[in-house]
């Protein structure tokens, strides 16, 4: 069961006219509307974390990140809280 909290706390990283990007930003809205997209590409600190990496969806209360490629089941684990060993 997904809790509201954990959604509230949802981004995607991500940077404008990426394809790989408008798909998992597709794919997250279809689990949750509780995301924010993110745009590295005006943080330079951002770019130099997510920047070979993005897409990546981040919850920010347990600072659990998913990387491309993700898929539904990964993202109901991110937001049920799982924590991978």
């Amino acid at each position: 069961m997904r809790s509201r909290q954990a959604e509230s706390t949802l981004v995607l990283y991500m940077t404008s006219g990426c394809h790989l990007c408008e798909q998992a930003e597709a794919l997250v809205r279809q689990q949750t509307a509780w995301v924010s997209a993110i745009e590295i590409v005006d943080d330079v600190e951002l770019l130099e974390r997510y920047g070979v990496r993005i897409p990546v969806l981040r919850r920010l209360d347990t600072g659990n990140e998913l990387d491309w490629p993700f898929d539904v089941a990964g993202v109901q684990r991110l937001l049920s809280g799982y924590r991978p060993d």
